[in-house]
């Protein structure tokens, strides 16, 4: 299942990267021959956050984000379980609570539309705040158990748990 989210990720990410710059070039291609998109800027704009949302998700599962481990590196049984088990808690529940502030979000956004794109609902483009605090929280727990046997160090980004 693991590999399978990642795999996921790792495609949603490079769909993203990939329509991000062709938006970007063809927005510069018509703005260079005198036909600005009007659209494009917000559309990069909203495509950038998803990117950063959806990769913040494949950075946690491979633990790719900043952290503190010389503590948990030099405990052992039960202690290292449970400093890691509270360090693990309290990540998850940060995800709990910006997927609850994202569904505040969606809910204060109502039937708002986008400014350049007024057929996109705003909660549309919104919506990758708890979807990605959603799956930052399934990328936590599906690599605990290796956290939690020692099978990774912090910021080993390698993919193969």
């Amino acid at each position: 299942m693991l590999r399978v989210f990642r795999r996921v990720l790792e495609a949603v990410v490079i769909v993203l990267v990939v329509a991000m710059a062709v938006l970007v070039v063809l927005g510069v291609v018509f703005r260079k021959a005198g036909a600005a998109l009007v659209w494009y800027d917000e559309a990069a704009s909203i495509l950038l956050a998803w990117l950063t949302y959806y990769g913040a998700s494949l950075a946690t599962l491979s633990r790719g984000h900043i952290g503190v481990s010389a503590l948990v590196d030099r405990l052992q049984g039960r202690a290292r379980t449970c400093v890691v088990l509270v360090g693990e808690g309290a990540v998850i529940a940060f995800f709990v609570v910006l997927a609850w502030a994202g569904m505040q979000v969606q809910a204060a956004l109502g039937t708002t539309s986008l400014v350049s794109l007024p057929g996109v609902p705003a909660a549309l483009a919104q919506s990758v705040i708890p979807i990605g605090a959603v799956l930052c929280i399934i990328a936590q727990l599906l690599s605990m158990p290796a956290v939690l046997r020692g099978e990774f160090v912090q910021g080993d980004a390698g993919g193969d748990l």
